[in-house]
Parts: C-alpha cells; structure tokens; sequence
C-alpha cells in the first residue's frame, strides 16, 4: 500500500466528503481535497497545476479552494481561485492553514482537513454566501495522485 492509501481510511475520507457538503451548505464557494505522495515540484505550483487539472478555475464565481496535501512531503498549500483573491485581504487563508497545521502537528491529519474544510467555509461565507441557485459545481469527493 502506498503512503496514500495509508493516509486516510475509506471512512476517515467519507468524513472529509461529509465535511465540504456542510461547509458548503454556506457558501458558494467550491472546496475540494487532494492528496498525493510526493512533488518534484514547489508545493504551491503543484498545487495550482492540481487546481487546473481538476477544473477548479472553471467554476462561475471563480471561487473555488484546494487543499493539497503531498504526504511524503509533510507538507500542505490551500490555494484559492482569482474570485476569491480578488475581495480577500492578503492573509485571508491565515486562519485555515493555522487550524490545518495544529492537528497535523499532533499527527490528526482527517481532523486537519476536517477542520481546515469547515474553516475555508466559514471564511468563505462573508465573500461568498450560499445563494438559492447555487449548484454543486465540482465533486466532493477527495482526488488522489
């Protein structure tokens, strides 16, 4: 098994899920996760490759956040789409990476995201509140790579 697969269980993923549908009960802003083992690259330009290949910068409001996660790394980047970057002040993603990075330390890596997750929503709604023809435009579900 790969240090992927090893990272997270079937359950601890389907808690993740579980927590972008109620984070983004409030927003309409899309959230997305995804974990892969290692990078050659800078972790933030990864990230943002991640974030294109997902489709993430198709999104109306261009609203959309990732979490990324490269395991073997030990490292993590939130990136967020130009609608967001747009309205928020320079440390905006301060408090998400602050909570992600307490339960990683302590090795609660499901609780990191969990927390970072419900957090990035939170933020979001002030920016971004849930509007009633808002549609789910991007899987809930955790990408792997």
């Amino acid at each position: 098994m790969s240090k992927v697969e090893e990272f997270l269980s079937a359950k601890e993923e389907q808690e993740i899920v579980q927590a972008i549908i109620e984070a983004e009960k409030n927003t309409s802003g899309e959230i997305r996760v995804h974990i892969e083992a290692h990078t050659e690259l800078d972790h933030f330009k990864r990230a943002e490759e991640v974030f294109h290949v997902l489709k993430m910068d198709n999104t109306k409001d261009a609203n959309g956040v990732l979490i990324y996660v490269a395991v073997h790394d030990k490292k993590f980047v939130i990136c967020g789409d130009k609608g967001i970057d747009k309205v928020v002040p320079k440390d905006f993603w301060d408090t998400t990476k602050n909570v992600i990075q307490e339960q990683f330390k302590q090795g609660n890596f499901k609780q990191g995201i969990i927390d970072g997750i419900l957090k990035a929503g939170k933020e979001l709604h002030g920016h971004f509140p849930w509007q009633h023809n808002d549609t789910n435009e991007l899987s809930n579900e955790v990408s792997k790579g």
